[in-house]
């Protein structure tokens, strides 16, 4: 018999990063977007990639997140708002340039992409794309990051 986090059920992390800031790491591109909590309980039900208009109503809901970390000054929030919004990105440009989204096919190797498999797809993409660089781009994320970094090494 196996306990829930090992069948990825579970938390990753006993941790509320809410309330320990300290010990979140940055990690890379999407790292922790299912584990991070309550992070992920307040972002992943509003992301969306649909077409683009559910990438639009997701991605504004979720900087609006982003907003209210941000005015708290909660760099685990701010930065978990970036990564769905990243995601949300890379996610939809899957489906836009590969046929059901898949990159590689039964044999493993990766198929060649397709310009543009599903347009849908690829706006949905753009629209995450535009939130997704206003808060790598924002300020007052760029000096929360480096206090948390300053912080944390």
């Amino acid at each position: 018999m196996t306990d829930d986090t090992e069948l990825g059920d579970g938390p990753e992390y006993d941790v509320d990063f809410r309330a320990d800031p300290d010990a979140y790491e940055i990690g890379r591109g999407e790292a922790g977007v299912f584990k991070v909590e309550p992070y992920k309980s307040e972002l992943l039900p509003l992301w969306s990639y649909r077409d683009e208009a559910a990438a639009e109503e997701a991605a504004e809901a979720i900087y609006e997140r982003y907003e209210r970390y941000r005015e708290r000054d909660e760099f685990p929030g701010m930065d978990m708002a970036r990564k769905y919004l990243q995601m949300g990105y890379t996610r939809a440009m899957r489906y836009a340039k590969y046929p059901s989204g898949r990159k590689y096919g039964d044999d493993g190797v990766e198929r060649d992409p397709q310009r543009w498999a599903d347009r849908d797809k690829r706006a949905a993409a753009l629209v995450f794309e535009e939130y997704w660089e206003r808060v790598r781009e924002d300020d007052a994320y760029q000096r929360s990051k480096a206090r948390h970094r300053a912080r944390t090494d």
